[in-house]
């Protein structure tokens, strides 16, 4: 029992990232119905901004505080990966949004590969260590088997948690979000009724982006190491997310994420590790066998 607590929080930990990426997948998707297969690589170059400024804070500026210096990251890389990816829209997608329908997905693809290679460069192939942080355990229960959450796992799930519920409140409550949900109903008939389609557009993949610099900046601080490799398993993994929780869904795909945070730790913990990815697109597949809308989507429906 002790082991499946532990593995648990691990597993929710993990899926809180996840979770993270898989918004801006889905918003975008839902949006402009188009796959941005980049979105992985800005949450990888988000990682080593977060990296870069933490640094800078702390040893050519010396501030001590650690939460203080965390914060400063987690806002500077939100701001600086959200002026990025409003400029990869502006110039990558937007001018193809009118092309057939391949021509944005190729765009994205060859940005990603741009951006993966540009940090290859700019940063070298080697992986880049982090200071460690936030490492103090909490002990949940005694026993042969103690389980135990860091901090900086209470960390990634309180913030995942308050920036969800943020941003629900922004989409159902706010104007922004009534557009949103107006382009991603019918994007002719929402400028019709004034709405000014490529801000909202605009917008979406800067709130997409900044959701996924602070899973970058979290995923920073959780493995203490980054590489520019990492835009593409995880990308793809919460890319997976979003189409097991229904393509579309902002519940869906925090719920997808946390389903593959969990059934990537149980695996690894209660069978083989090297599985463990296996096992994650199975359960897709099979999901998408009986429920092809995913858990929370919608079915398409052809508007004549």
């Amino acid at each position: 029992m002790e082991n499946f607590l532990q593995q648990l929080i691990n597993g929710l930990t993990l899926g809180s990232i996840y979770g993270l990426i898989a918004i801006g997948y889905t918003m975008v998707f839902g949006i402009i119905g188009m796959v941005n297969f980049a979105h992985g690589d800005v949450f990888m170059l988000s990682a080593y901004v977060a990296l870069l400024i933490f640094l800078l804070l702390t040893q050519v500026l010396g501030i001590a505080s650690l939460p203080l210096a965390f914060f400063i990251v987690l806002i500077v890389a939100m701001v600086i990966t959200a002026l990025w990816n409003w400029a990869i829209e502006r110039i990558a997608y937007r001018p193809l949004r009118g092309s057939f329908r391949l021509a944005p997905l190729i765009s994205a693809i060859g940005m990603s590969i741009f951006l993966s290679n540009f940090v290859q460069v700019a940063q070298g192939p080697n992986n880049k260590s982090v200071p460690p942080m936030f490492n103090k355990l909490v002990q949940l229960t005694d026993g042969a088997y103690r389980v135990t959450i860091s901090y900086k796992q209470i960390i990634i799930m309180v913030v995942t948690a308050t920036l969800l519920l943020a941003f629900w409140w922004m989409v159902q409550k706010t104007s922004l979000g009534r557009a949103q949900r107006a382009c991603e109903q019918d994007r002719k008939m929402a400028a019709l009724l004034g709405i000014n389609v490529d801000r909202t557009i605009s917008l979406t993949f800067v709130i997409g982006a900044a959701l996924a610099a602070v899973a970058g900046t979290l995923y920073m601080m959780y493995y203490g190491v980054v590489n520019f490799a990492d835009g593409f398993v995880p990308g793809v993994k919460a890319f997976t997310a979003a189409v097991l929780g229904g393509i579309g869904s902002l519940p869906g795909a925090v719920i997808g994420g946390l389903l593959i945070g969990l059934i990537e730790t149980f695996w690894s913990a209660y069978f083989s590790s090297d599985y463990k990815d296996v096992a994650a697109f199975s359960i897709l597949a099979v999901t998408l066998v009986f429920m092809p809308s995913g858990l929370l989507g919608r079915p398409d429906v052809e508007k004549v």
